[in-house]
């Protein structure tokens, strides 16, 4: 029986610069199949104040947060659990009875994935951004024990602060730079993006690294994973840190986690 709509249907969303279908087919699919009273739409706004205020006065039950609001939601929030408040970055945000606590599931994944996938902690990387995302990034790179790093940033101020808090250099660019480890958190390459046809790193400097890692998830195949496939590089996308920090949420949200096996549907049914 298909689920029907009701005055006590839960409703989650997104808000995002961009917003994608790939979080709404995620969620509602996992809701449909597990037979969860629940609804999950994306959103785009120019006023976050508004919009998270929106969230606490309608009871809206979870919100994920995406560029360019991961660090602007902060002071709109009641509670920061120790993911967020040690990366100074938001993606989640759960209301309960209009009590808000804001988490950063974006970290577990990319920590996840860092172990499942191996990589050596003792290749040197370099790492683009310096936004909520990279902050995520750098986190999980330091835990995991990276000590040689870069962060590549054109903003000098928050590269700078961001280098300085986990104990790794910043440059404004790649110039002497040959990293093994190369990790795009930054808007380039992104779908319908300024830069959505640029390279995030060089040819070159793809040559010269070992593994790939892209945080953004639209396109699935960025330029940069296309040049580092054609390569023969190993890769990690930004799909799979999607999916991660998706179910994540999901359990935030409701308190159900699903199966690997419905986690994989999910992740599949998402990307049609």
């Amino acid at each position: 029986m298909t689920r029907q709509l009701n005055k006590d249907t839960q409703v989650c969303m997104s808000l995002a610069a961009r917003p994608s279908n790939y979080g709404t087919r995620f969620h509602n699919y996992l809701y449909d199949a597990l037979d969860l009273d629940y609804l999950y739409k994306a959103f785009t706004t120019q006023d976050i104040t508004g919009a998270i205020t929106g969230v606490r006065a309608l009871g809206i039950r979870g919100c994920a947060i995406s560029m360019p609001f991961k660090e602007a939601v902060i002071p709109l929030v009641d509670e920061l659990d120790e993911s967020a408040r040690l990366i100074h970055s938001v993606n989640t945000i759960v209301n309960s009875n209009g009590h808000l606590k804001a988490y950063n599931t974006d970290y577990l994944a990319i920590a996840q994935l860092l172990r499942e996938r191996g990589i050596p902690n003792s290749l040197p990387f370099a790492l683009k951004g310096s936004g909520g995302m990279a902050k995520a990034v750098a986190c999980a790179l330091q835990q995991a024990g990276f000590t040689q790093g870069h962060i590549i940033s054109r903003n000098a101020a928050t590269g700078q602060a961001l280098a300085d808090l986990y104990g790794y250099h910043y440059q404004a660019d790649m110039t002497g730079i040959a990293a093994e480890l190369l990790i795009n958190a930054t808007p380039v390459g992104m779908q319908d993006g300024a830069e959505a046809d640029a390279l995030a790193f060089s040819q070159e400097q793809i040559a010269q690294a070992q593994v790939i890692f892209e945080v953004v998830a639209l396109p699935a195949q960025t330029p940069l994973l296309k040049e580092a496939r054609a390569q023969g590089k190993a890769v990690v996308t930004g799909a799979e840190v999607f999916a991660l920090q998706a179910v994540e949420q999901f359990v935030l949200y409701t308190g159900v986690r699903p199966s690997h096996e419905l986690f994989l549907e999910a992740v599949a049914y998402s990307r049609g």
